[in-house]
Formats: C-alpha cells, structure tokens, sequence
C-alpha cells in the first residue's frame, strides 16, 4: 500500500492543476481537466463502475455493494485543484525514505532548508518516510493527497471483497481552493446519504465545524495630478487604503488568532495613485460575530465615504460558505463512526474546527452532511510543504474502517 501511495500522489502532483480566480470557466484552468480525465481512467482501470466526467471538471464514480444488508451510500471526496497562494507548475517531489530528524535540504542551489527549528512539529516525523518539494512549488498534497489515498482504499476493497461495504461513492471536484468546488456539484446524481471529504492535515484530524466565510472587496479612486503642482488638487488612493487598513484591529488576523477566533485577512493590496484594490476573506465561527464583522466593514467605507467623497469609495461583500455545524450536528453519528474508525486503528481522533473551508462547508448545506478527515499533512499552500507517507497509509485505513463500520452497523 505505502508505494502505491507514494506512486499515485508522485504522479498527480506533476500535473500543474492550480485553480485561478478571475477565470469564469469551470474548472478555471485546463490542468485540473488534464488530471480528471487521468483519474478517471485510473478509476475505470481499477475496477470502479460508472465513472464519469462532466464538461465541468467534476469526477465520479461507484464502488458496488458487495453485502446484502441495507447500507446508507457513503461518499469520498477529494479537490483537483491546488492553492493559487504559490506555484504549482514544474513541482518536482522529493520522497525521504526515513526522516533523521534533522534539517532537510530542500534545494541545495537556493539554499531553502525545511527545519524543525522553524517548524517544531517536524521533528515528531522521525523515522517517517516524507514526501517534500523541492523548495521551489508547493507540493500539491491538498489536496492530491486525498485524491490518492481515496483512490488507494478502492482498489484495496475492490482487492479484498472479504472486507463487506455498502454503495460506496467517489468524486474528484475542482475549483475548491478559490470556493467554487460544490458550484456545479450535483447531489442527488451523487445519490450519496453522507460524505467525507479526505481534505485535512496531520493524522487524526476529524472537523465538523468550519468558519462561516465572505469575500470583501474596497476600491479606492484618487485624482493623479503632477507632484509638483499637486497641492490641493492630488488625491492619492493608495494613502485612502492604507487609513482604511489601519482601522480594523490589527489583532484580528491570521497571524494573531488560533481555535475559534476570527480574522479580517488583507489577501491582496494592489493599485497605484489613481485606484486602489483591497481584497479580504472574512472569518468567524460564530454567526452573529460573522455578521459584525461584514457590518464593521460596510460601516468602514461609508465612513470613507462621507470623509471623502462617494465617488472615492466602493465596496462589495459576499458570502462565501457557512458554519457546516449545524447540518451535520442532526446526524453526529457519521462523526462518531469516522471517530471510531480511528480509534479502531489505534490513532488518536483530534476533533477541531477547520481554520478554512472545505467542499464539505457547502456541500452540508446543498444536502449533502459532509465531515472532514485528515491526510497527513502540513504546511500546505507553500514551499514548506511536506507529508508523511505512513500517515497517508493511515488516512487509506481509516477510509477502508469507515466503510467497515456502516456495513457492520446497518
């Protein structure tokens, strides 16, 4: 199973499938279809039934029933696409057969050096095998690892028919690094009763609560007048963006907060004298917090606005995705079973909000209760990417005991 593992993830992590927000297609970029149309052929080489792919991107497929009691329809899901935060093109994988603890060279030429003096929970790796960058991409481990160790626990059942399941679905979906994965995802040709999505960090994570979610953005208009003879005239929006910022609590950021605090998070800051763009993700757990929080913004730049002129000031906000608590909370017992599973193979469950959203936060409101299960890895999104080959084998067995565990409790 563990080289299985290491040759699928090795493989969809080449295929460059970073999703991109100002694109109006779907998926947004040509290589998460590269990689669909891969998995699916994977998926029919395995032996999975009805796979198919729609003109969005979306990959499903069935494991058949092989018991004759009556079992819920269970899903897994996984997302294509990888973070649009850093590069995805060229990544080269580099697989450490047996972690020494230490610091590991990640590129030589660079200099980039993945420490446990930078990144403490690294030492707990030792003896692992790890599977890093090569200091110059992220890896794409979110969420390709998901997408392989779901593909690995079907061909493990569909190899060992002993081991009895229900209907058992799969699905591959793009865009949910940029929040559009459930967008075109249909449910009910899922026909799935509840799902996991195979989208978390270290081992033993298990999440049922996810922030609710919006996306805020402030544009600034100034007036470019000549510097020498600007006095009066000149309105600079750079400066209008800069105050703007400065009014929000410095405090309530990502670099500032830990469990089920909230954030305002400046994304992106781009413009020049004439017009100035704002872009922030707003973040909290608790709904009426939420809504103070996008109040605290409206209210922002209508102050602006009145300080300086309507014309100077624009502003929209939208939600984005919403707490999957209370969806998935009437039917905990999809919790407990994933928890169980864990237990079952000696991994300790660390239940805990998800500091971000998943496919599952939408997809528990489109119907569809959703809970989040661990891959094995850290710090995605970035060059420091890295993930435990042992962990993903246990992410695979944990798949494997949750399909165990409806059967048997059916």
């Amino acid at each position: 199973m563990k080289q299985e593992i290491i040759e699928r993830l090795t493989r969809y992590v080449k295929v460059n499938t970073q999703s991109d927000p100002n694109s109006d297609t779907c998926p947004s970029t040509p290589g998460q279809l590269e990689l669909a149309n891969m998995l699916a052929e994977e998926l029919k080489a395995i032996g999975m039934t009805e796979v198919t792919v729609d003109q969005n991107g979306y990959v499903m497929a069935t494991l058949p029933a092989n018991t004759e009691k009556e079992v819920p329809t269970i899903g897994f899901l996984a997302h294509l696409d990888t973070a649009t935060e850093f590069t995805g093109e060229n990544v080269h994988p580099q697989l450490i057969e047996s972690y020494d603890g230490g610091d590991i060279i990640l590129n030589h030429e660079l200099s980039i050096v993945l420490s446990p003096a930078d990144f403490p929970e690294l030492a707990g790796y030792k003896g692992h095998a790890l599977i890093t960058t090569d200091g110059t991409t992220l890896l794409g481990a979110d969420n390709k690892a998901g997408i392989a160790e779901i593909m690995t626990a079907m061909a493990y059942l569909i190899q060992h028919p002993e081991v009895k399941h229900g209907e058992i679905r799969v699905a591959f979906t793009p865009d949910e690094e940029i929040g559009r994965g459930p967008h075109k995802f249909d449910v009910d040709a899922f026909r799935a009763k509840y799902a996991y999505t195979v989208d978390g960090g270290p081992l033993g994570e298990l999440e049922y609560e996810s922030f609710n979610a919006a996306q805020a953005k402030i544009i600034f208009k100034g007036k470019n007048v000549h510097p020498g003879t600007a006095k009066g005239k000149m309105v600079n929006s750079i400066k209008l963006a800069m105050e703007f910022h400065s009014q929000l609590p410095a405090h309530e950021a990502p670099e500032h907060t830990e469990g089920y605090e909230g954030f305002y998070h400046l994304l992106s800051f781009q413009g020049d004298v004439e017009k100035t763009t704002l872009s922030y993700i707003i973040r909290d757990f608790d709904r009426n917090a939420f809504e103070a929080r996008k109040t605290k913004i409206t209210e922002l730049a209508a102050q602006f606005q009145e300080k300086y002129g309507k014309e100077r000031v624009e502003w929209e906000i939208n939600d984005q995705y919403y707490n999957m608590r209370e969806k998935i909370e009437p039917v905990k017992e999809i919790v407990d079973i994933a928890y169980e599973a864990m237990e079952n193979l000696g991994i300790e469950p660390k239940v805990s909000p998800i500091r971000g959203g998943t496919d599952g936060s939408q997809l528990s409101y489109m119907g569809l209760p959703t809970p989040n299960i661990f891959t094995g890895g850290e710090n995605f999104h970035g060059r420091y990417e890295y993930i435990s080959v042992d962990n993903m084998v246990k992410a695979t067995q944990v798949i494997i005991e949750i399909a165990k565990l409806f059967e048997q409790k059916a």
